[in-house]
């Protein structure tokens, strides 16, 4: 992937170093929850997820924390010299220019997120994150939170190396924002609490397929405009939605897979969103929650 000397976004905001998070758990339904806990809750869904703090509400049988007035210290850009911050900014940008002109075509404006950069633990609009929840978007703040640590689980913990790989988790993530930005979360939202743990279930699955087509639509564009991709490079991104399905992730942490627990599909089903997207483009064919 042909990155380097890209344009890079101005909406990077890098709290490495600061200790907004708050206490040593995460409060799930009125409880804390050590980071321990969490990677054992959400080893089978804690990496892309559109609000794990939900997804551990769900779990854990309580109901979402009220989200905390976060507080930080003033924003500032990564340093010049780091270089993942750097890529993470520059696919960022690129995803700004693409859903820009997705969304004008349709008459209609793309308001962008903000990539937020921690390490640790952060505040957010939707709780306590942490490393240890992967990569996540929170609706409530707009926002994407990446510990770039994580590009290194990527790699090493989970087999899915390289630049379109990391892309792919950035893509995804913008996804869940273009979802925000079509209603399509708060309707989903609309329906917790009013149908079963299973149901709620199946529907976050269709959740997360969409942010993989979406993602697959955005590398589409992406490649049609800058040409930056090289061979391999969507293989790549294939081979990490693949290592990251429900089945795959269960099979690896207890040796069988119960489907009625996925929350985010099984790898063949990421794959195949994925490439649907990128295959056509077209936002119209990334509509999971009316296929069978």
């Amino acid at each position: 992937m042909k990155w380097e000397g890209q344009e890079e976004s101005s909406n990077v905001e890098d709290r490495r170093g600061d200790d907004a998070g708050g206490g040593g758990g995460l409060p799930i339904g009125g409880r804390s929850i050590g980071l321990g806990t969490v990677v054992v809750a959400l080893l089978a869904s804690w990496i892309f997820g559109i609000n794990p703090l939900t997804a551990l509400s769900l779990l854990s049988g309580g109901s979402p924390a009220p989200a905390p007035a976060a507080q930080h210290a003033p924003a500032h850009r990564p340093p010049p010299q780091d270089r993942a911050a750097k890529f993470a900014s520059v696919v960022l940008r690129d995803t700004e220019v693409v859903w820009g002109q997705v969304f004008a075509a349709a008459n209609s404006r793309y308001a962008p997120p903000t990539l937020a950069i921690f390490r640790g633990r952060t505040g957010t609009a939707c709780g306590t994150g942490a490393t240890a929840m992967g990569p996540f978007y929170c609706p409530g703040d707009r926002h994407v939170y990446l510990d770039l640590d994580f590009f290194d689980t990527l790699q090493n913990r989970l087999g899915a190396p390289g630049d379109f790989a990391q892309a792919y988790v950035i893509a995804h993530e913008v996804g869940h924002h273009v979802q925000n930005l079509m209603g399509v979360t708060q309707k989903v939202d609309s329906q917790r609490g009013r149908i079963s743990e299973v149901q709620m279930n199946a529907l976050s699955v269709r959740v997360e397929l969409q942010a993989d087509c979406l993602a697959g639509v955005w590398a589409f564009h992406s490649q049609q405009g800058k040409g930056w991709l090289e061979a391999g490079d969507i293989e790549e991104a294939l081979h990490a939605a693949s290592q990251i399905g429900d089945d795959t992730l269960q099979r690896q942490a207890r040796g069988t897979v119960v489907p009625e627990s996925f929350t985010h599909g099984s790898s063949a089903q990421r794959v195949s969103w994925f490439k649907r997207g990128q295959q056509s483009g077209r936002v119209a064919d990334c509509n999971t929650f009316d296929a069978r």
